[in-house]
């Protein structure tokens, strides 16, 4: 083991020596060199970066992937060096759930179906969503990582030294002072006796000093035209990251469309299917409107169902309507529905066969259904 007990000793001294400086600093007993104001605010631009571009990188961790164990997880296996193994996502494993289940329900039954296709969708949604964590972490985290781990670390770094630079240069200053001072009493006050030896060794010291400044005060110099080069690359680091937020935008505009397309096909797919799967479940159950306690199926009155309502020609009763103070605003989702607006009064009351959820509402020459829950029933 090669040890070298001169370079501890020096490097031990100088750790000394800044102790002392910067100590004196704190309690305002020596002097301090000042950064120019465009360096301190070099500084300053690069801790907010660092600081915001971290919550940034954190809080996208937890909106790609919410699951803190998780994100453990891959992060382990990040530092390991190894592949994260592939699972199913939530969307993916509910898909899989829903096909499941309607085997076991029977593919052919109107709910079977139903989940069959449901289950499709969600599964094409989980497809999509993977893609999209993987383009964001690629386009996105990865260069927020990088900055973090790489650039930023760099500077640091140099601030260090540049901060290990300037204790140096404080600390010759604050030597070189007092040999002047000492040189500046010597001859002041003369040994007749000693004066040559003194005023030569206060002299030699003097130009030691002077000497020391020197060299602390280029090694300083080159030291911050490195740090401010760097510093002043932060304005590269905000270009990268802006072009890294417009792809992370694309992506999740890319993403949510895909989305809403998938949600779009399966809603037509559905709509198309009603038709034949809600007659269907109700085939075998043919005096289900008389046992509700409905009227009978010549009674015009019943010919109020939910697929089949037509709200133009249902009548108001000559009992039982009563009014009802809307608690929200509803749009009307289509034109057997009634919009509605906060705070408004309208006159409300139900039809036979009418789904229990829902009244019929008026305003005026306005007819249309109104959904129970938002609502409060008055006199």
């Amino acid at each position: 083991m090669d040890f070298n007990v001169k370079k501890l000793a020096s490097d031990a001294g100088i750790f000394f020596t800044r102790a002392i400086q910067f100590t004196g600093e704190k309690f305002g007993q020596v002097e301090k060199t000042e950064l120019d104001a465009h360096f301190e605010n070099l500084l300053s631009r690069a801790d907010s970066t660092k600081n915001w571009t971290e919550k940034i990188f954190r809080q996208t961790e937890v909106l790609l992937q919410p699951n803190p164990s998780s994100r453990i997880e891959e992060f382990l296996y990040e530092k390991l060096d190894r592949t994260v193994p592939s699972r199913p996502n939530n969307e993916e494993l509910l898909g899989h759930y829903m096909q499941d289940a309607a085997k076991d329900f029977g593919p052919g039954t109107p709910y079977g179906s139903t989940l069959i296709k449901v289950g499709d969708c969600e599964r094409r949604l989980g497809s999509v969503q993977r893609e999209f964590l993987q383009t964001s972490a690629i386009g996105f985290l990865t260069p927020l990582r990088n900055f973090l781990e790489g650039d930023w670390r760099t500077i640091s770094k140099e601030r260090r030294l540049l901060e290990n630079r300037r204790l140096d240069l404080d600390s010759c200053k604050a030597r070189l002072k007092k040999a002047k001072l000492a040189e500046s009493k010597a001859a002041a006050v003369p040994d007749f006796q000693e004066t040559r030896p003194r005023n030569y060794v206060l002299s030699a010291s003097a130009s030691a000093a002077e000497h020391e400044l020197r060299l602390a005060q280029t090694e300083f110099d080159r030291q911050a035209e490195v740090t401010r080069l760097l510093l002043e690359g932060i304005s590269s680091t905000h270009v990268n990251h802006l072009r890294c937020l417009h792809e992370f935008v694309e992506a999740q505009t890319a993403y949510y469309k895909q989305c809403h397309l998938h949600m779009q096909d399966l809603q037509k797919e559905l709509d198309s299917s009603n038709g034949d799967v809600f007659p269907n479940a109700f085939a075998g159950n043919p005096g289900h409107s008389m046992a509700s306690g409905g009227s009978s199926p010549l009674d015009p009155a019943s010919a109020v169902e939910t697929d089949t309502l037509k709200i133009e020609e249902v009548q108001a009763p000559a009992t039982g309507t009563r009014k009802a103070k809307v608690l929200y605003d509803y749009d009307a989702a289509d034109t057997s529905e009634l919009s509605l607006l906060a705070d408004e009064l309208i006159t409300v009351y139900t039809v036979p066969g009418m789904d229990s959820d829902w009244l019929v509402g008026e305003r005026g020459n306005q007819k249309g259904k109104v959904p129970v829950t938002y609502l409060e029933l008055l006199s």
